[in-house]
């Protein structure tokens, strides 16, 4: 069996808890009865498990195991990327749901966002993350942002809702991600998204703009990401230097 990644894990996972297969109170398999059922890594595994915990579905405890504490998840999710194989993996776990692909031209309020020239042709490919599915409530609201040549990207997107943008311009053109800058801020829901992410109009939401830069420091990909405040947090880790002799 093919190794597969801790998103599709957590996923299976999760909609066997809400289908009754592991009831509210019940444990879940062990980490070595999930290695041996998936063909994997203990690794990934455990990924699968910390992703239901953070979605409120488990609790896990030593010696005794991963209990289950509901049976859909919480409505928030916390998010912990320490690499661009993070990244990837988040976007296996919120499968996008494309409302729009469309060729724009960038006006000035956009451009500076962006960082581009007014008047920058780009292909924007507008979409949801969810919490829980299809049927879960939005989690955020992308859009993306590649030069118009990557034209058929664009419906690759649709046939592959599990792989970030960017990743499929690695497949398809060569372009390899070195670096990814974001800049995080704290703004308001506007009324043309209020009703995609089931909020209202001017609630507290966090934007987070996302650069990928190739090896050569060129930005080939930009994304526009607005999450409810409610439904999302950003979690970074801070590590203290080691000092000299430690």
């Amino acid at each position: 069996m093919s190794k597969l990644r801790y998103g599709h894990i957590a996923r299976e996972l999760t909609e066997g808890i809400a289908a009754g297969r592991f009831p509210v109170g019940s444990l879940l398999p062990t980490e070595l009865e999930l290695c041996e059922q998936y063909g994997t890594s203990r690794h990934t595994v455990r990924a699968a498990l910390h992703e239901l915990q953070e979605l409120g579905l488990v609790s896990r405890r030593k010696n005794v195991g991963t209990r289950v504490e509901a049976a859909k998840p919480s409505g928030a999710y916390r998010q912990s990327l320490a690499s661009v194989e993070d990244l990837a993996q988040f976007g296996e776990a919120h499968v996008r749901t494309v409302r729009s692909v469309e060729e724009i031209v960038a006006d000035l309020v956009l451009a500076k966002e962006l960082g581009c020239p007014g008047g920058t042709r780009w292909l924007r490919i507008s979409s949801l993350r969810m919490v829980d599915g299809a049927a879960g409530l939005p989690m955020g609201w992308t859009d993306i942002y590649i030069p118009p040549t990557y034209a058929e990207i664009g419906e690759l997107v649709r046939d592959s809702p599990e792989k970030l943008v960017s990743t499929l311009i690695e497949a398809r053109y060569g372009r390899r991600i070195a670096q990814i800058r974001q800049d995080i801020q704290a703004v308001s829901v506007p009324a043309a998204l209020a009703g995609e992410l089931q909020v209202a109009a001017g609630s507290a939401a966090l934007k987070i703009v996302r650069r990928y830069f190739d090896t050569s420091r060129e930005a080939f990909e930009i994304t526009v990401t607005l999450h409810p405040a409610e439904r999302f947090t950003y979690s970074v880790q801070l590590h203290r230097a080691r000092e000299a002799g430690d």
